[in-house]
C-alpha cells in the first residue's frame, strides 16, 4: 500500500476523535511541535473537573498508529496502606495498582493529578521519544463526559550530550519541562560538573537522583520554585520508598535555592540523602514524619525544615548551619553509627510547632502531641532489642536559639537491659531564646551535657569546623549567577 494512502487512512481512523471537549484547552497544545518528550500533558477547564473511576487515556504515534501508554482509570493508584515486602512485591506482579519506574526504582503514581481547574496526565516515565508525533485520547468520563484527543510532536533531538548547563522550565521554555528529565539526562560521572538550572514553577513530581555524581540542581527562587509530590510508606509500601526527592548513591551533589514538598502525612520525607559530599544551600525542606533522612556526608546552610516529629531520621555525619528547624514534636532520631559523628548544628533556630500533629484525628493515630525534643532514642518498638537504641547517637548544638522546646531537652532515652548509653553525645552549648537570653537547662536529661568554654574550650572549637564532624571533608558551596 502506498505510504501517503497508508497515513491518510490513519488520519481518517483519528477523526470522530479530533474535537476537544468544550472549554477545554490541552496543553501541550493541540499541532503544537518542539516539545520536550518528559513534558506532562495537561488540560485546563473552565470550572474544576472531577475524575473519572473509569476509562483510559491512550497515547499513539500519530504517524503509524502504534500504541504508546495507556493508563487505565480504573487501576487505584496505590494502595494507601503499609503493606510488606511480600505483599507488594505480589501486588506489583498482578498489575493491582499503577506503578512506573524511575531512577531504577519501582513506583507508585498518580495517573492524574487535579489542581484547581488543570488535570495535570503523567504518562509512564520516560515512554516518549524525540522526532515523534503523538495522539492523545482521553475517553469520555474520565475527566468529564466528553472524549479529548489533540497531536503534538516532540523536538528532533536532546540537547547536545557533552552540556555542562541545562535548563528545566514548566513551560517548555528549557531543555527539559521536568526535574527528573534533565537528571535522566545527565551521565552518572560527568567528566565536568553539571549544572541543572529550575526556572521559577511548580514541579509535581517524585525525583531521584540514583549514582550522580559532579551535580548542581538550582533553582531561579527559592520560593518560586516548587518541587515535590505526596509519597509516603502507604502510598509506596513494602519495598518502595517513600520520598518526594532522593539522592541515592550519589557524589559530590548540590542542591541550592528552591522548595522540596511531600505534601503526605505520616512517613513522609521530602528529601532523602544517601551519598557522599552531599550540599544544601538556601533551601526549603517541608515533609511529614522523618522529613529529611540522611546517610553518608552531609552539609547544610541557610536553609529551613520543617515536618511533624522525628524530622530528622539521621544516620549521616551531618553539618548544619545557620539553619532554622521547625518541628511537631521530637526534632530528631538520631541513629549514628559507631566510628563517625552525627549531627551538628552551629548557629541554628530550632522552633517548636504547638499545632497538633496532622494525623491526631485519625482512628489509627501514631504517637500524638509527644514532646518538642532535640532527640530521643526509642527502643524501636521493642522492649529487649538494643542494638537499635543506638548507643553511639551523636546530637550536638552549638550557639543554638530555641523557642518551645520542652524543658528536658532531650528524650526519651528508652534504656532496654544491656544498653549502655554512657557514649550517647546529646550535648549542647550556649543555647539561648529568640531574644537571645540564656535558657533554663537545669531539667534537662541527665545523658546530656551542657558544654562549658572552660572545661570544653577544644570540643567547641571542633564542632565548630566542618571538616572535623564530616570526616576531613571541607564542604564548598558553589555560587554561580543566575541565568
Amino acid at each position: 500500500m502506498p505510504r501517503l494512502l497508508k497515513n491518510l487512512m490513519l488520519w481518517a481512523a483519528w477523526l470522530p476523535l479530533a474535537a476537544l471537549a468544550q472549554g477545554s484547552a490541552p496543553a501541550p497544545s493541540p499541532q503544537g511541535a518542539g516539545i520536550s518528550p518528559d513534558t506532562q500533558l495537561s488540560v485546563r477547564f473552565a470550572s474544576p473537573p472531577t475524575v473519572g473511576s473509569a476509562g483510559l487515556i491512550r497515547i499513539h504515534d500519530a504517524d503509524n498508529g502504534q500504541l504508546v501508554d495507556t493508563l487505565d482509570l480504573a487501576i487505584p493508584a496505590s494502595p494507601n496502606r503499609r503493606m510488606t515486602p511480600a505483599e507488594a512485591t505480589a501486588h506489583a506482579a498482578q498489575n493491582t495498582y499503577h506503578s512506573t519506574r524511575i531512577a531504577g526504582r519501582d513506583w507508585h503514581f498518580r495517573p492524574v493529578i487535579l489542581r484547581g481547574n488543570v488535570a495535570t496526565i503523567y504518562p509512564h516515565h520516560g515512554v516518549l521519544s524525540y522526532g515523534k508525533r503523538y495522539r492523545v485520547t482521553v475517553d469520555a468520563g474520565v475527566l468529564q463526559p466528553t472524549a479529548i484527543s489533540w497531536t503534538f510532536a516532540t523536538r528532533a533531538a536532546p540537547p547536545p550530550a557533552d552540556s555542562t548547563r541545562l535548563v528545566v522550565a514548566a513551560d517548555g521554555s528549557g531543555d527539559f519541562a521536568t526535574v527528573q528529565g534533565a537528571i535522566d539526562f545527565v551521565p552518572d560521572k560527568p567528566a565536568k560538573r553539571i549544572t541543572v538550572f529550575i526556572r521559577n514553577g511548580v514541579y509535581e513530581e517524585i525525583v531521584s537522583l540514583a549514582g550522580k555524581s559532579k551535580l548542581i540542581l538550582r533553582g531561579e527562587h527559592r520560593d518560586k520554585v516548587q518541587v515535590g509530590y505526596a509519597n509516603n510508606s502507604a502510598f509506596n509500601p513494602g519495598g518502595r520508598a517513600r520520598w518526594a526527592f532522593s539522592i541515592v548513591d550519589g557524589q559530590d551533589i548540590q542542591l541550592s535555592s528552591f522548595t522540596i514538598n511531600n505534601h503526605a502525612i505520616g512517613q513522609a520525607e521530602a528529601l532523602m540523602t544517601r551519598g557522599e559530599r552531599i550540599v544544601l544551600s538556601d533551601m526549603t525542606l517541608n515533609g511529614s514524619g522523618d522529613a529529611l533522612t540522611t546517610y553518608g556526608t552531609l552539609y547544610l546552610q541557610d536553609s529551613k525544615l520543617s515536618g511533624h516529629g522525628d524530622t530528622i531520621l539521621g544516620y549521616a555525619a551531618a553539618f548544619f548551619l545557620r539553619t532554622e528547624l521547625v518541628s511537631i514534636g521530637p526534632f530528631s532520631w538520631t541513629r549514628t553509627p559507631a566510628g563517625q559523628h552525627g549531627n551538628v548544628f552551629v548557629d541554628c533556630t530550632f522552633r517548636a510547632n504547638d499545632a497538633p500533629p496532622p494525623w491526631s484525628t485519625a482512628a489509627s493515630a501514631p504517637v500524638a502531641d509527644a514532646a518538642a525534643v532535640f532527640a530521643r532514642l526509642p527502643r524501636n518498638n521493642s522492649a529487649t532489642r538494643t542494638a537499635n537504641n543506638f548507643p553511639h547517637a551523636e546530637m550536638v548544638l552549638i550557639d543554638s536559639r530555641l523557642q518551645g522546646i520542652a524543658p528536658e531537652g532531650w528524650g526519651p532515652i528508652e534504656e532496654a537491659p544491656g544498653f549502655d548509653s554512657s557514649q550517647v553525645r546529646f550535648w549542647e552549648f550556649n543555647s539561648r531564646d529568640l531574644q537571645g537570653r540564656p535558657v533554663d537547662v537545669s531539667r534537662r536529661h541527665p545523658v546530656s551535657r551542657q558544654l562549658t568554654m572552660d572545661k570544653d574550650a577544644a570540643t567547641i572549637a571542633n564542632y565548630r569546623r566542618p571538616e572535623f564532624v564530616l570526616g576531613g571533608w571541607q564542604p564548598v558551596v558553589i555560587e554561580e549567577a543566575m541565568r
